[in-house]
């Protein structure tokens, strides 16, 4: 029998410290729902001392999750716990993850605090933790510079304490894996009481080792891999979990230990979590990219035909991609469309929502001919955009282009059942549109980021388009999709001035590193 690696994703909490990656309580439900589908053991929601709407958030997933253990993160501060402890009061299964830095660095200059302070601090914070739940987690904060047998001996008490769960973390990225693997082992055969724990290992991109170094310490007997879908995380991000999860699967002739996930959610996961947090995948990434698994040189074309393997170590069906594609298109009915969006893994809460998703695909089916699983998961991405507290939406937009002419555009929106209509000219169409809805809003926020993916190929393709603004310190992401890509512009700048004028999003107040 293999050991089971437990997966420990962060995605809602570290990988929404990626800059301009914020997302709404009801996008963070939405992301840990296909988590817990996907048989995700530890779902971290957030730090619930961060923010109003970062507690709610928590308390949101606590309550929406049943299957996975959902996880708050706190500091070694009794109000930090005590709020992390209250958010998942409504948990089937709850954890509290507290930390406190420990490398000579970070206690000197950040903290301020001697060596045996740092020690009591964890302390009581692992025995405060345990009045909310059992399962505690501590972590020392950069571990990968912390001294070894400082460590020894904060995690020999904290066991001591209560913590079940051990994280060592590279905070930094600093570590490379023949010596993160190192320190693994001599951690488990040094603390005397180490039998008491599960081993955990959080590790940063900056040198693009978190994988690496995530995989050295499970060969060393870490259990517990935290990471995030897509590697999203601070700085260069985190170990990408869809990597290590298919390292160890596809490797079992290597690794003694096995996860437990439906690997097959990868990609309807990945997807989503591109699409709310604007941040696209690029085209070469592992397992999830565009090109994970496609062939164009003529020798490896040929020798996929004749055998899968001869190029291929998994099968793109395995992670959720589909190599033989159903092709939809506005003959095709409510069945069909139900049956491939199942195949998908999407799944309807109710009959409503799925004849919605059936009449947005129809009049898709309407502007082009063949329907392919990438418009049916844009479809989906954007029910989901829409599905949050909308004040403002489009009715109508005209625009007009001509050579030697200033391009204009006149749009008209619906603003709490008001329709307001506005005009203005601009560079081009699309500068035109979003000056003419600025007009009737304005909202005063910067355009932080524009950019256009599209979804399939052909001219009648898609077009997805991700906005960013960023006023008084706040950034949102708007995304919207349409085979016109103005409109689609359009679509994404109302989204994300709609979750501008939400209150549910609030910037947290400082950065956490684990």
């Amino acid at each position: 029998m293999k050991d089971h690696l437990i997966i420990f994703d962060t995605t809602l909490r570290d990988g929404e410290q990626s800059p301009g990656a914020s997302m709404t309580r009801d996008e963070k439900v939405r992301i840990a729902k296909v988590l817990e589908r996907m048989r995700v053991d530890v779902i971290e929601a957030g730090f619930p001392a961060a923010s109003q709407g970062d507690f709610e958030a928590v308390q949101a997933v606590a309550a929406a999750i049943k299957d996975s253990t959902v996880c708050g993160l706190a500091r070694a501060l009794d109000k930090d716990i005590d709020r992390a402890g209250e958010a998942l009061r409504l948990a089937n299964s709850s954890r509290i993850h507290t930390f406190i830095a420990t490398s000579p660095l970070h206690m000197k200059l950040k903290l301020n605090l001697e060596p045996e302070q740092v020690i009591e601090y964890a302390v009581r914070a692992v025995k405060r933790a345990r009045q909310y739940t059992d399962n505690v987690e501590f972590s020392p904060e950069d571990a990968g510079r912390s001294e070894e047998d400082f460590l020894c001996r904060i995690l020999e008490a904290v066991i001591d304490a209560g913590a079940t769960t051990l994280n060592i973390p590279d905070t930094v990225g600093y570590s490379m894996p023949q010596q993160f693997g190192a320190t693994i082992a001599n951690l488990r055969r040094r603390i005397p009481n180490a039998d008491k724990a599960v081993f955990s290992v959080h590790c940063h991109n900056d040198l693009g080792l978190a994988v690496a170094n995530s995989l050295a310490a499970v060969m060393n007997g870490a259990r517990q891999v935290e990471c995030t879908i897509n590697g999203l995380g601070e700085r260069a991000g985190n170990a990408s979990l869809e990597e290590v999860v298919m390292a160890v699967r596809t490797r079992r002739d290597f690794f003694s230990c096995d996860t437990r996930l439906d690997t097959r959610e990868i990609v309807a996961c990945s997807k989503l979590v591109s699409a709310i947090t604007g941040f696209p995948v690029q085209p070469n990434k592992a397992i999830v990219g565009a090109n994970a698994f496609a062939h164009e040189s003529g020798i490896h074309q040929d020798g996929v035909l004749k055998n899968r393997e001869t190029y291929e170590i998994m099968r793109a069906e395995d992670v959720g991609w589909s190599t033989n594609r159903m092709v939809l298109g506005k003959h095709s009915g409510r069945n069909a469309f139900k049956s491939r969006m199942v195949e998908l893994g999407v799944a309807f809460d109710s009959e409503a929502e799925l004849n919605d998703a059936f009449y947005r695909f129809k009049q898709l089916a309407d502007k082009k001919h063949d329907i392919f699983d990438e418009d049916l998961q844009a479809l989906i991405s954007e029910r989901g955009c829409e599905s949050e507290i909308e004040r403002i939406k489009l009715v109508s937009l005209k625009v007009c282009s001509e050579t030697g002419e200033t391009p204009n555009a006149a749009v008209t929106i619906r603003v709490e059942g008001r329709e307001l209509t506005g005009r203005a000219r601009g560079g081009g169409v699309v500068d035109a549109s979003l000056k003419a809805i600025e007009s009737l809003l304005n909202t005063e926020a910067t355009l932080a980021l524009y950019s256009v993916n599209n979804i399939t190929t052909g001219t009648d393709a898609q077009g997805e388009v991700t906005v960013r603004l960023e006023k008084g310190g706040r950034m949102v992401n708007g995304s919207g999709a349409d085979t016109d890509i103005v409109i689609a512009s359009a679509k994404a700048y109302i989204n994300a001035v709609n979750k501008l004028l939400s209150p549910e999003l609030k910037k947290h107040p400082q950065k956490v590193e684990v």
